[in-house]
């Protein structure tokens, strides 16, 4: 296992970046609704990071075609969805393994997904339940809820009206999926809106899927498909979430400025810009394009950072939590994160690994059960944990640029951001070793 040392600086930076990784949300969607077409769908920049480029590889033992030209991919699916002759590997990823559950539930076959020791052990069951409740065949180790996951593909699930008790964009996504291939129409609710992409994309395709807004809860109406749908051209945009780690550097390095250029803006992935807002950076969003998404660049510059509560709209920022964690770390009060017992689910229990590797840095920090609370002050010099997980690691690379850091377990950031120790290169020193 490798480990990365970032130095501390000692003045400001003021750089564009173009080289953020590539959306991951929207690439493994590009790459599985590829498979709903009848035609070949042209993807334009698509992630090149291990959990993406295993979603590719499912989809081709799917039966589809993946050709590849300098950042082009032409996705050509088989006329039927192939039952694999081996297992689906969906790495670390949570959202490939519950997305794949909902799209192959209503698939005539056998398919068993499986991933690394850490997906391995997250819950599976939010998704496995409500679709073994509208026909689908689903089991796993501890009663289906852990993978490895086997389905057996029903070619007549049932339609249904589900309400979600939490807002989640890989459950609603997965429902979703499974109701393309149901029996009739289907009604999906959540608390709030998770990210949208899905319903974005798939109208996009021609997916006849209504949405409708009823104060805080959000529904969607989803009829089944009589036809393949449409197929995606699509050039993937930045990843707010992985471009939001060098806002956070912008924003706590005093003086400092970063362009952060062609990200997407779509209201439900650049809340935690928001928030840093909230917290006195000075942001400016510049949109450039709108089809699937919007998207542009968004310009980050220093300010001194207040504390803020956050526990609204937590499943547009809850990937960013961490990273927004080390501005409140330096910001001055007491900031709180509440409603957000989501993050003990995620690559680690993200609250114990952000409290612990705060109080290595000698920041006071109180844990609750959905959240923490962190009292600004300055940030020590310390070895940090990642526990596997790629935003504990860059999250606290980022707090390197105020007090020289040690991360352990760094192979994580491949998952998500394989370019990251070369743009923080830009701005620090840093070395990489064993």
């Amino acid at each position: 296992m490798k480990k990365l040392v970032v130095k501390a600086i000692d003045k400001p930076f003021d750089i564009v970046i173009d080289e953020v990784a590539p959306d991951k949300s929207i690439s493994h969607r590009a790459a599985m609704f590829s498979l709903l077409s009848d035609k070949p769908s042209v993807v334009r920049n698509y992630l090149q990071a291990e959990d993406t480029l295993n979603t590719l590889r499912i989809v081709q033992a799917l039966g589809a075609t993946i050709k590849k030209k300098s950042d082009t991919l032409v996705i050509t699916p088989a006329q039927n969805i192939t039952e694999p002759d081996n297992v689906l590997d969906c790495g670390n990823s949570g959202t490939a393994m519950r997305l794949f559950c909902g799209l192959l539930a209503g698939i005539d076959g056998f398919f068993v997904l499986t991933g690394d020791k850490y997906l391995r052990n997250r819950p599976m069951a939010r998704v496995a339940v409500p679709l073994r409740e509208i026909g689908a065949k689903i089991d796993g180790r501890e009663n289906g809820s852990k993978a490895p996951l086997a389905i057996r593909g029903n070619k007549k699930l049932e339609s249904f009206y589900y309400e979600s008790k939490i807002a989640s964009a890989q459950v609603k996504s997965a429902m979703i999926l499974a109701a393309l291939r149901a029996q009739g129409e289907c009604e999906y609710s959540e608390p709030e809106l998770s990210r949208d992409h899905t319903e974005r994309m798939l109208r996009g395709m021609g997916a006849a899927l209504q949405t409708k807004s009823e104060g805080s809860s959000y529904r969607v109406y989803i009829e089944p498909m009589d036809s393949p749908l449409k197929p995606l051209e699509i050039t993937i945009p930045a990843d707010p979430s992985s471009a939001f780690f060098f806002a956070v550097a912008a924003a706590i390095v005093p003086g400092s400025k970063v362009v952060l250029a062609d990200v997407t803006l779509n209201p439900t992935r650049i809340e935690a810009f928001k928030v840093l807002e909230r917290m006195g950076a000075k942001i400016t969003y510049i949109e450039k394009e709108n089809r699937y998404e919007p998207i542009g660049d968004i310009v980050v510059e220093a300010s001194k950072l207040q504390a803020v509560e956050v526990s609204e709209h937590i499943a547009w920022l809850i990937d960013e939590l961490p990273a927004l964690s080390i501005a409140m770390a330096v910001a001055e009060g007491r900031s709180v994160v509440k409603n957000a017992k989501e993050l003990r689910v995620k690559e680690s229990d993200r609250i114990k690994s952000v409290v612990l590797n705060l109080q290595r840095c000698g920041i006071e920090v109180e844990e609750y059960e959905d959240g923490y609370a962190i009292v600004g002050g300055k940030l020590q010099s310390a070895t940090i944990e990642s526990f596997g997980d790629h935003r504990i690691a860059m999250s606290f690379a980022i707090a390197g640029l105020l007090a020289d850091m040690e991360i352990l377990d760094i192979d994580c950031i491949a998952t998500s951001f394989p370019n990251f120790t070369k743009i923080l290169e830009k701005i620090t020193e840093v070395h990489i070793g064993d």
